[in-house]
């Protein structure tokens, strides 16, 4: 049984995780074993998911399967972007540049900030009383 070759690509959003796995067909997309307008129900969503592809142009070329987990809807599109990203550029480093320059492979660091002790929030404090 001769297996196609698959590519792979971590991405990571928020504490979202995708792991992407990239091999040549017709441009399926699956994710979690769901079709990708059955996972993502907006379609910007849709869109952020698929946009390493639609600049690469080779959104027909390739069949996708991710498994994502952690986080929310926004964070896994994001995450699902990244690991996309990635595992185009072990397809073909040509592809490269035009990824890098519209920032797909820059893993996005903002997290949500903890919660510390002695106030209801990160930030927020309880009402100060001078009396």
């Amino acid at each position: 049984m001769a297996k196609t070759q698959d590519f792979l690509g971590t991405g990571r959003r928020k504490t979202a995780v995708a792991r992407v796995r990239l091999a040549a067909g017709s441009g399926k997309i699956t994710i979690n074993g769901r079709a990708l307008e059955k996972y993502f129900h907006t379609e910007s969503q849709r869109i952020l998911a698929q946009q390493a592809l639609t600049v690469t142009e080779t959104a027909s070329k390739y069949d996708v399967r991710v498994n994502v987990s952690g986080g929310g809807p926004n964070g896994q599109a994001g995450a699902v972007r990244h690991g996309i990203a990635r595992a185009l550029l072990e397809t073909d480093t040509g592809l490269r540049g035009s990824l890098k320059s519209h920032g797909f492979l820059t893993r996005d660091s903002r997290m949500k900030e903890r919660k510390k002790y002695g106030q209801p929030g990160a930030r927020k404090r309880f009402q100060f009383s001078k009396r």
